[in-house]
């Protein structure tokens, strides 16, 4: 085998492991899009049994402070009583991580956009409480009827705020803010746009209430409740709006 050949192959080799490395093996289940929450951080792991939540006054300083690390710039607790709930909720739950919620509702939110955008009822159904679900099958068998399509891209998404917290029925129920900068179109059967601007990029503002059974083994949490901000700036929200059951 001549030199150069033999040099070129040892190259190609060279960059065929540099890629594995770095994006790894296809392993046929890539497409799987499973609940964002449910991976539970490394700290769930050992812990003791949960103490009673606390009742009375405001949270103490060092309580918010020990649940709130870990957040990044753009998210936030807003009021005193989401500050108590989510207090009450760190206490009643142990291996309750605000940082790993909050990163959690994120990438659900994405997810839940991009799945309905895309008639996706596999993920919706992983991610949504039966009520809230049943909104969303009901927009996309209409759009399927009517032969729209819809199309969404989230640019960004510049705020996340918990809003309300509570244990209500033995059941953890948290409310979040976004604040996104997104492009939302729906065409018609003839490709004609009759909701956005391709060509836009609007902010948006959606609240949605994730819930989850008290002390589940289970870390998954669902949507039980979506609706559209007050000052969003498009008229008509990203996804239904729905109520919580």
């Amino acid at each position: 085998m001549p030199a150069d050949i033999l040099i070129y192959a040892v190259v190609a080799a060279g960059l065929v492991f540099w890629l594995r490395n770095i994006l790894g093996t296809r392993h046929g289940d890539e497409n799987e899009r499973s609940n964002p929450f449910s991976s539970r951080p490394d700290t769930v792991k050992n812990q003791t049994a949960p103490v009673a939540p606390a009742t009375g006054g405001g949270p103490l300083p060092e309580q918010l402070n020990d649940i709130s690390a870990g957040l990044e710039r753009h998210m936030s607790i807003e009021g005193a009583v989401a500050e108590q709930g989510l207090v009450g909720i760190a206490q009643a739950e142990r291996g309750f991580e605000l940082s790993h919620f909050m990163h959690g509702a994120q990438d659900a939110f994405i997810l839940i956009i991009e799945s309905f955008a895309a008639a996706d009822k596999e993920t919706l159904q992983r991610l949504l409480s039966a009520s809230v679900y049943g909104a969303f099958e009901g927009v996309i068998d209409e759009r399927v009827q009517k032969d729209e399509k819809a199309n969404v891209e989230i640019h960004s998404i510049r705020k996340t705020v918990i809003t309300d917290a509570q244990i209500k029925d033995k059941m953890v129920f948290i409310t979040v803010r976004f604040t996104a900068d997104e492009t939302s179109i729906v065409r018609d059967k003839d490709d004609k746009v009759i909701f956005g601007d391709p060509d836009r990029v609007t902010e948006t503002i959606d609240v949605w209430t994730f819930g989850r059974p008290l002390r589940s083994r289970d870390p998954a949490w669902l949507v039980f409740e979506t609706s559209e901000g007050a000052e969003d700036e498009v008229n008509g929200s990203t996804v239904p709006e729905t109520d919580k059951k």
